[in-house]
């Protein structure tokens, strides 16, 4: 892995990342707005300690943890931790096709429930997914783990949320 020091070109950088980083946080805010007002901190931030980058995960792993960090100490400062119901932020057509049928469903409450009640890792991988928009890639990039890893992980959850709505049926 390559060490960044302090004449790191930030400005190429930015343009490399910036998209990654917003749909990060987009998939936990849902809001555009302070999506792109988080990245821009994040940036910020990034750019004021790029020389302690070590190398030891890649650039963009390292990004969407500062942007988590920000985030989550958005959140506390805001006292803003209550769950954000996903109903009120997710349009039909922003699932991929692939995906859709899951989230047809008659009941959506239902769905939102068997996705909560997934373990973490597969919680935040299928969140990513349908709300993040993110490929498979980005969620291992992200998650510091491979493409087909984030592929299984959002089959197997697949699975469970299926055999969950069916059971409840």
């Amino acid at each position: 892995m390559q060490k960044f020091c302090k004449n790191t070109d930030m400005d190429s950088v930015y343009q490399e990342y910036a998209d990654l980083v917003y749909r990060f946080l987009y998939s936990h805010t849902h809001d555009a707005e302070w999506s792109r007002d988080l990245m821009q901190e994040t940036f910020l931030r990034a750019t004021g300690s790029i020389s302690r980058y070590d190398g030891s995960c890649k650039l963009s792993v390292w990004l969407c943890q500062i942007a988590k960090h920000i985030l989550y100490q958005e959140l506390r400062r805001k006292k803003h931790m209550e769950t954000v119901e996903l109903t009120d932020y997710m349009a039909d057509d922003s699932v991929p096709d692939g995906e859709a049928s899951i989230l047809h469903q008659e009941n959506r409450i239902e769905l939102y429930r068997a996705v909560h009640h997934l373990p973490e890792i597969e919680r935040e991988v299928v969140l990513y997914r349908i709300t993040g928009e993110l490929s498979f890639r980005e969620i291992g990039s992200i998650l510091g783990k491979s493409e087909n890893w984030s592929r299984t992980v959002f089959y197997r959850a697949k699975q469970k949320i299926r055999k969950e709505l069916n059971k409840n049926e």
